[in-house]
């Protein structure tokens, strides 16, 4: 049990991660747009994606059984979230400031602390120790 209190964790840590992420893009993201570099069309539709998705992960984690195929499909999101975040830096698609590009590098790094507690959580529970 104290295994997958450990993928709860991650989970419950990424819907507040993303929760708070949501409303602060969906609520400032064209206050944002000049500052990072970043245009409120990527900015505002990425935050009202976000709250949702906090409560989706809220709820998966709070359930008496966590489903690993879930937690999967959770890991893979947040894998692929990573690699959209430093394509957006890399591939200069725009031309975010200093501080945006610490702003998408930071949150994908945070992204990437998640995957890893997450990942390891659904190894444990893979192997039967929970």
């Amino acid at each position: 049990m104290q295994r997958v209190r450990g993928l709860r964790a991650f989970l419950k840590l990424d819907a507040l991660g993303s929760g708070a992420l949501g409303v602060l893009l969906a609520a400032t993201g064209g206050l944002l747009a000049d500052p990072l570099g970043l245009p409120t069309g990527l900015l505002v539709p990425a935050g009202v994606f976000l709250v949702p998705y906090a409560g989706w992960l809220w709820y998966l984690a709070t359930r008496p059984t966590v489903s690993p195929a879930a937690a999967r499909v959770v890991v893979t999101g947040n894998l692929l979230w990573i690699v959209a975040s430093v394509t957006l830096v890399a591939a200069g698609w725009f031309s975010p400031t200093a501080l945006g590009i610490g702003f998408v590098l930071v949150q994908a790094a945070a992204v990437a602390g998640f995957v890893a507690g997450q990942y390891a959580g659904l190894r444990r529970v893979g192997a039967g120790v929970a």
